[in-house]
């Protein structure tokens, strides 16, 4: 669980970070991320001897890696977007989804089963989110891309064998290739803002990296030792850190049916905790 806790605690912190790097545009962003989160991780799993892991994966692994390549671009993509056009709160919005999308395909496709308090706290958070929707006056179409995006990921991660570092090592090779040719497309129509705004912005590119890295890192291996459902109640973690970063930094206004929202998940949040607490206590 502190792998999965210290992954959304610097997932809660990139509303802060990614705003750093304009005026590089969203695409560009996601091109970087991919090039140096790559190029770190080959290093890694180079050091560590990790390689051998993906030379003896079979065709159905690296078929899997491949889905999950797309999909961790996707909602990339999605949360640059947002963070960077001032739409932190909906970003918010679409974490407090994931976690009920999470508990959903662990039911679906792992066979999870959830304990009575477990059920109480998930219909909570799901009228909640019911609505939020409801009171935002459209579909959350954000907020649903980012949520289902990072939902299926986490599946798709909890299903293959390979190690953390081996899996997110792969993932980002696959679409190095892509993400190589867009930004050199930039360079080649003086586009790219890598050079162009000081060594500042050039070292902060290159840092999208690591800090892509580790809590994806982190999150693999809290994704393999605890239920899915668990990992999703506890990602609500990082929309409460954006909720508050969109609210007393950035200014973002909320309205008070939102503010009762939120509030309501936070029990159902409470409430799952405390049903993981007391069962661990039962079975010491």
């Amino acid at each position: 669980m502190l792998y999965t806790v210290l992954a959304y605690l610097i997932w809660g912190s990139f509303a802060a970070f990614f705003p750093l790097l304009k005026p590089a545009a969203p695409l560009e962003i996601l091109a970087h991320r991919v090039v140096w989160t790559a190029v770190f991780m080959l290093i890694l799993i180079v050091a560590t001897k990790a390689i051998r892991e993906l030379r003896a994966a079979d065709r159905r692994t690296w078929l899997s890696i491949g889905a999950a390549s797309i999909i961790i671009a996707v909602n990339w993509l999605l949360y640059v977007v947002a963070v960077n056009s001032g739409h932190v709160s909906d970003a918010a919005f679409g974490y407090f989804i994931n976690p009920l999308v999470n508990v959903l395909l662990g039911m679906v496709f792992l066979g999870e089963r959830l304990r009575s308090l477990q059920k109480i706290s998930v219909t909570i958070a799901a009228c909640a989110v019911i609505m939020l929707t409801i009171a935002s006056g459209q579909p959350p179409l954000l907020g649903l891309g980012l949520a289902f995006s990072f939902g299926f990921y986490g599946l798709i991660k909890k299903r293959v064998n390979v190690s953390a570092a081996a899996s997110l090592a792969a993932e980002t090779m696959v679409l190095f290739p892509i993400a190589l040719l867009y930004l050199v497309f930039l360079t080649t129509q003086h586009q790219s803002t890598f050079t162009g705004f000081g060594a500042g912005h050039t070292a902060l590119l290159i840092s999208a990296g690591l800090v892509t890295a580790v809590p994806l890192l982190l999150f693999g291996l809290g994704a393999k030792l605890i239920p899915l459902s668990t990992v999703g109640m506890l990602q609500y973690m990082t929309p409460t850190m954006q909720m508050l970063w969109a609210v007393f930094v950035v200014d973002e206004q909320l309205t008070p049916i939102r503010w009762v929202g939120f509030v309501i998940i936070w029990i159902s949040v409470a409430i799952y905790l405390s049903d993981i607490v007391v069962a661990r206590r039962s079975t010491a």
